[in-house]
């Protein structure tokens, strides 16, 4: 895809590094076990969808963030057709689409999960959230597939780790979520666990909430088994990095365990030791060490 005017390609890439690591740092921290060029290429991913969220996320209302999105949808269809386009974090992505033969659907069902959050402040079950989930986050993984390069049933799995990782986010983020005027945990869980909406906007924390969240953690945790096998399935230059995101974000449930389902005045993170001691214990399978030795070989040259 021809370059347009602007910014060089590698400061492209420097500003879509330096977004990822503002906007994740789990994310940031697996791509450091990229080769070089992958890295890169995840980097643009991030961007775009980062970029993306945000046009929704940080709107000061549907309407305004209605209009933004549909212009930036309709920016992305022009690329899409091979015409120019100026805005920085479109060229990079764009790019990064047409190296990988990344197919042109999975970013425009991510404007139409972006779509979905714009109108639905509720989600009456999981089939509906599922949806949510598939279009904001597997596609994501769908997009990285295509990155790394993967064989069989890969991109199964890839929706799996989608699915799970953004299960994470909900449970993370229940609380600041409830202060942008949405919640994602589907009304008819509550309902089963004897849990109100209510009670959820104020930050009760009884044992019909505990029920509820250990529900919501297990069916997560059950998303990132059957996505496991799908790393194998990966090129052995990018599964360490997706081996470790995949651990990085699952040790997040553990964390909103050990703070007793507290996700109304704190966020779980989990602490950088945290991630170089799951780093280390991924390095200890065979498969994992061979691909991480693979890696450094690239990064040296």
């Amino acid at each position: 895809m021809p370059e347009t005017a602007g910014l060089t390609l590698p400061e492209l890439q420097v500003q879509a590094a330096e977004a990822t690591a503002r906007g994740s740092k789990s994310f940031y921290f697996a791509t450091r076990f990229f080769p070089p060029e992958l890295a890169q290429a995840a980097h643009a991913v991030y961007w775009f969808c980062r970029y993306t969220d945000d046009l929704v996320d940080e709107t000061p209302s549907i309407e305004t963030g209605t209009r933004d999105l549909e212009a930036w949808a309709d920016e992305l269809q022009r690329g899409l057709r091979g015409q120019a386009v100026v805005h920085p974090v479109l060229r990079l992505f764009l790019r990064t689409l047409d190296r990988y033969q990344i197919p042109g659907e999975y970013p425009l069902e991510l404007i139409e999960g972006m779509r979905m959050d714009l109108r639905c402040t509720r989600y009456q079950n999981f089939d509906e959230l599922r949806v949510f989930c598939y279009r904001v986050a597997s596609v994501v993984g769908l997009m990285m597939s295509h990155v790394i390069g993967f064989r069989g049933e890969a991109p199964s799995h890839a929706i799996d780790l989608g699915i799970a990782m953004q299960l994470t986010n909900i449970l993370r983020d229940v609380g600041e979520d409830l202060q942008r005027g949405r919640i994602y945990l589907p009304t008819e869980e509550l309902a089963a666990h004897g849990y109100s909406e209510d009670e959820l906007r104020r930050g009760v924390r009884n044992d019909a909430f505990r029920s509820l969240m250990q529900f919501q953690v297990s069916r997560a945790r059950q998303y990132y088994q059957e996505a496991m096998p799908g790393i194998s399935l990966l090129h052995p230059d990018g599964r360490f990095a997706v081996k470790v995101a995949a651990d990085v974000y699952r040790a997040i449930l553990g964390r909103i365990e050990a703070a007793d389902y507290d996700v109304f005045s704190q966020r779980a993170v989990v602490p950088a030791r945290t991630k170089y001691w799951l780093t280390a214990r991924s390095m200890a399978v065979p498969a994992a060490r061979h691909s991480l030795l693979r890696m450094l070989a690239v990064w040296r040259g």
